[in-house]
């Protein structure tokens, strides 16, 4: 019952994104409006830190081979799915899931190693569908202003991707499909026997739901310059270049 209350709330949520998102639906006359926190290269490295953020109007620009496997290293090995891990295996520690690992250092080492797999898979998945299909599946952050806008904004690129020239948004297989491919390999692949398929996929409803969390803080914490510890720490963080 509580999955079906989990996904329930996802979807709310993502309805409200669909309303609240102010790059939905636009083509090429609106593909400006949504920002990418800018990686530069040595021709703009001494501009200013405003400069850094893409306004909006500048046109799209797919990313390169290198600006993806950089931003890979970022979602597979960056903080948020370390942290993602902690904290899955720290609740999973709470409430003796599975009862078969049990309890101590070793079954919470077990439970991380577990939760940063499902991780690693799930990214893993998402770069490559993401390849076979064509869709450019990174984060790039709003160019709105508001809490609310700018979280409709990073709760349905969780379910989104950019496609063509024009970078708009379109409904994302890879996106949608990796978190579940994720879980589904942990519970038939490395879990108790016991585990089955319908067991990935409830799993998958939380990988899902912490996808989204990721982009929310991405879009509010730290996802590359003009967020909270982006001004501290700079600019590598998350993103994709902007330049020509």
């Amino acid at each position: 019952m509580r999955n079906h209350w989990l996904v329930a709330c996802l979807l709310i949520f993502t309805g409200f994104a669909l309303v609240a998102s102010p790059t939905w639906g636009q083509g090429a006359a609106g593909a400006g409006t949504t920002s990418q926190d800018a990686h530069r290269d040595s021709a703009s490295s001494s501009s200013s830190p405003a400069a850094a953020h893409v306004e909006p109007g500048i046109a799209y620009h797919r990313p390169t081979e290198r600006e993806k496997l950089r931003n890979f290293a970022f979602d597979a090995f960056g903080p948020y799915p370390i942290l993602t891990a902690v904290g899955s295996a720290s609740i999973q520690q709470a409430y003796g899931t599975p009862p078969e690992w049990g309890q101590g250092w070793d079954a919470f080492g077990t439970r991380f190693g577990s939760n940063y797999g499902i991780q690693l898979i799930t990214t893993s998945t998402r770069y490559v569908l993401a390849e076979a299909f064509r869709e450019d599946t990174l984060y790039y952050r709003c160019s709105c202003s508001g809490f609310f806008p700018r979280l409709g904004h990073a709760l349905i690129s969780t379910v989104t991707a950019r496609r063509g020239n024009d970078g708009h948004r379109e409904f994302s297989l890879a996106a949608l499909g990796a978190p579940y491919a994720g879980t589904m390999s942990a519970a038939l692949g490395w879990y108790p026997s016991r585990y089955q398929a319908m067991d990935g996929f409830r799993m998958g409803n939380y990988n899902l739901a912490a996808a989204a969390g990721q982009n929310v803080a991405l879009e509010f914490i730290y996802g590359g310059p003009h967020t909270l510890l982006g001004r501290r720490f700079g600019s590598h963080g998350h993103s994709a270049d902007n330049s020509n």
